[in-house]
């Protein structure tokens, strides 16, 4: 395989102590200051030093710029080759592009349904890229999102009544759950302190679409290892939902340096 890397880094430069099969649930947030504590260890988990991340991005026509502000993101958190993959809304991310010279894949923030219909497509060979290649895969709120087994791809009502503000709803009104890439077995929603969306999850928990869900803050990263341990790192918090004996929902808030289960 041909070498990369401004370092001379390359490809054959593998790591020793490699940590595969690793996916990085990120709630969002624009600030760099917390890049590499955000995506740095997805960085890290990638089997060669410089890792060629792929940047799967849905272009509303902003693309182009959208793109700069992730590479800026993951340039900032560590040595890496972003590489773009933008796909136009309505479109789907073809099963060539994740070819044997991706070392990470990076999906970023948007429309969640449109990125869940993108990725439809992919879920057996991104499934495959992580578990048996050992390649990492980073979500960024939507790219979070569609992580899940069960996507939670918007919505602001469960049976009309009211879940979350209604601009977090992606054009949606009743609350979908999609099927997701099952990268994670856990329903995923972000920007949750932010954007007022854990009352959204805690709903198709309760009403029995999910079995289990973890909404995730802003500037915070939910890292889930192969042994099923997830791991909270940056600012804020991650909020695991299960169903509670008897009807409702129990909630458990964890902070940096906290794990919990990611099964059901």
């Amino acid at each position: 395989m041909s070498s990369h890397g401004a370092s001379g880094s390359g490809r054959n430069d593998r790591r020793n102590d490699r940590a595969g099969g690793e996916v990085f649930l990120i709630g969002g947030g624009r600030d760099e200051s917390v890049a590499e504590v955000v995506c740095g260890p997805f960085l890290r988990a990638a089997p060669v030093r410089v890792p060629r991340v792929l940047c799967v991005l849905v272009d509303e026509g902003d693309g182009a710029e959208q793109f700069a502000r992730y590479d800026a993101l993951l340039r900032k958190a560590g040595d890496c080759t972003p590489v773009p993959l933008p796909v136009p809304v309505g479109g789907r991310v073809g099963l060539g592009a994740l070819s044997d010279d991706v070392d990470a894949v990076f999906v970023c923030g948007g429309p969640t349904p449109a990125y869940q219909e993108a990725l439809a497509g992919c879920r057996d060979a991104l499934a495959a890229l992580v578990a048996e290649r050992g390649v990492p895969y980073a979500g960024f709120s939507a790219g979070a999102a569609v992580a899940a087994r069960d996507c939670v791809a918007g919505g602001w009502l469960v049976d009309g009544a009211a879940v979350c503000p209604p601009e977090t709803a992606e054009d949606l009104e009743e609350v979908e759950v999609r099927p997701g890439l099952g990268l994670v077995p856990f329903g995923v929603d972000v920007h949750a302190a932010q954007w007022g969306t854990l009352p959204r999850l805690a709903a198709v928990v309760a009403d029995g679409r999910l079995r289990h869900g973890v909404a995730v803050d802003e500037h915070t990263v939910v890292r889930v290892s192969g042994d099923g341990t997830a791991r909270v790192a940056g600012r804020g918090r991650a909020h695991s939902v299960r169903p509670a004996p008897g009807g409702g929902v129990l909630v458990r808030s964890y902070g940096a340096g906290e794990s919990f289960t990611a099964a059901p």
